[in-house]
């Protein structure tokens, strides 16, 4: 980042630099919230249960567009192998490590300090090398991944188009972007704030509704940025066999780009 930056306490979680205020991707508000989840961000019961109950049919789209991308083998326990990838707005690192576990050599971000001291240590207890910084894609400034993930994220920042102009230029020369949001329809609201949030399934105030990116809108800054959605697929939910890839967008979405 350009930015000023400072550093945590000494505690055993420290040696985090935090982002200065005008870290121009970060709102605050948003990496406070997610931030004061960060010690039962690995509880699969705590406060990221819907992640961890997410995490892997992302995870299945993420695999079966890099083996498409690269022409992998999808017999192979590491398709990443020898390949550098980006995770944008990382969490504690519930995608950053499969992603190492895959073989790519991983660079992760997080808005949240408290987030990235978490990430490191479980990191650290899984012998994972994984590179976590705090800040926002600003920090990515001059650096190239084969590929970029930006999971549930693009609706937290300051501004979509900016962001994800930042996303764009961290992909290196035929290298794949994944990005996965929330749609802005009426069942995304009910099911996502009325329901999720109003019964305590997720906590009250992740979600804005009026922030949510629509696949047209999605679509519109990626290639306003020179890249093309190659792939787009719909992330639906059941209370009986809870996430799965679907044709249909209405709830939610991920979706593959590349440079045009």
């Amino acid at each position: 980042m350009a930015d000023a930056t400072v550093t945590t306490d000494t505690s055993p979680t420290a040696n985090v630099t935090v982002p200065a205020p005008g870290s121009a991707s970060v709102v605050a508000k948003e990496a406070a919230h997610f931030g004061a989840m960060a010690k039962e961000w690995w509880d699969p019961r705590g406060s990221s249960a819907m992640l961890h109950r997410l995490n892997p049919v992302r995870l299945r789209y993420i695999r079966e567009q890099a083996d498409r991308h690269w022409d992998g083998d999808p017999a192979s326990f590491t398709p990443l192998k020898g390949r550098t990838a980006l995770d944008v707005g990382c969490g504690a690192g519930l995608l950053a490590e499969p992603l190492a576990r895959l073989g790519a050599r991983v660079t992760a971000f997080d808005a949240a300090a408290e987030n990235v001291a978490v990430a490191r240590l479980h990191a650290q207890t899984s012998g994972l090398v994984i590179d976590y910084r705090a800040g926002g894609i600003e920090a990515a400034a001059g650096e190239r991944f084969d590929l970029v993930t930006c999971l549930e994220v693009i609706e937290h920042v300051a501004d979509p188009t900016t962001f994800v102009a930042g996303l764009a230029a961290t992909l290196a020369p035929g290298g794949l972007l994944i990005v996965s949001t929330p749609n802005r329809t009426p069942l995304s609201r009910v099911a996502m704030i009325t329901v999720a949030e109003g019964t305590g399934q997720i906590p009250r105030g992740t979600h804005d509704w009026d922030r949510f990116v629509t696949p047209d809108e999605l679509k519109t800054m990626l290639e306003a940025s020179g890249l093309h959605v190659r792939d787009s697929r719909g992330i639906a939910f059941s209370p009986t066999s809870g996430f799965s890839l679907s044709s249909s967008l209405a709830l939610n979405y991920i979706l593959a780009a590349t440079r045009r």
